[in-house]
């Protein structure tokens, strides 16, 4: 049999030798047609992953962060595939191959739990959307901007400017308090007054400070009442509407501002006091 294929041909070229040829030929071939393969899997995926992706750049009341997802989900699903298709040119049977990934998979899952809760938790947020970047937020006790949302964890900056990490299934499995939602606030303030002090002029000057400011709105209306009877105080409960965006420096500057109201029309803020008795026993 190895006389027969090393039995030289016409041209002096054996069989082997052609063989060979033929090999060297179809393995060539093959790893053309996988890098080829390969490459447009890589170009088709980045381009739709780019096209998804533009859709929620272009349009500011889209999240960025949910197109951003979806898009490296297709981008993985294109190159996925031409790896598949790369088997298939090589003769491997995929059947087989995904048999044995899904396998693998399990057994990573299993082992990687709390992170895949974490993974799962991120793909909520990211569909639900609960949050966004730049909401304002307070989050298992922790408040902040938010600066990015990731399939592992959310990241916030604190007030301080501080970075803040919660992993996603806290955030998911956690209350919620999300204060960039609505476009108005309510500010709300208690102001006590002596006993002796006029009521109604205080009434009037902590109101008519309060609403002189234009970042005071009119509507929902504002509130102001009697709501407690302290031990040294009289207490005025305070709820104005004001635009989200002004609501920190307004409070503080409505505390500052009512106080100077009410030492100029002469009404008393109290303040704790000790009375002390001193008897001589002689």
């Amino acid at each position: 049999m190895g006389d027969l294929l090393n039995r030289p041909l016409l041209n002096g070229t054996s069989i082997m030798d052609v063989l060979t040829l033929e090999f060297l030929a179809s393995a060539i071939g093959s790893v053309l047609s996988a890098i080829v393969i390969i490459t447009i899997g890589f170009v088709i995926g980045g381009w739709l992953a780019g096209r998804i992706q533009s859709i929620g750049g272009r349009n500011r009341h889209l999240d960025a962060t949910l197109f951003t997802f979806l898009g490296n989900i297709v981008r993985y699903v294109v190159i996925g595939f031409a790896f598949l298709f790369v088997l298939n040119t090589f003769g491997v049977q995929t059947t087989s191959v995904v048999a044995v990934i899904g396998a693998a998979g399990l057994a990573i899952g299993l082992a990687l739990q709390g992170t895949l809760s974490n993974v799962a938790a991120g793909v909520m947020i990211i569909f639900f959307r609960p949050i966004k970047l730049g909401d304002f937020v307070t989050i298992n006790g922790q408040s902040g901007t938010v600066k990015a949302i990731n399939l592992n964890f959310i990241e916030m900056a604190s007030v301080g400017n501080y970075q803040i990490i919660i992993p996603n299934s806290e955030v998911w499995g956690n209350t919620i308090v999300n204060f960039s939602v609505y476009p108005q606030r309510r500010a709300e303030w208690t102001f006590g007054v002596a006993y002796g002090a006029d009521l109604d002029v205080a009434h009037r000057a902590i109101i008519d400070t309060i609403m002189a400011d234009p970042r005071s709105l009119t509507e929902p209306e504002p509130f102001i009442q009697v709501n407690g009877l302290n031990a040294s105080s009289v207490d005025f409960l305070v709820r104005v509407w004001v635009n989200r965006v002004d609501f920190f420096q307004y409070q503080a500057d409505m505390k500052r501002r009512v106080k100077d109201a009410l030492d100029a029309a002469g009404v008393e803020i109290p303040f704790p006091t000790q009375t002390m008795i001193v008897t001589d026993p002689d």
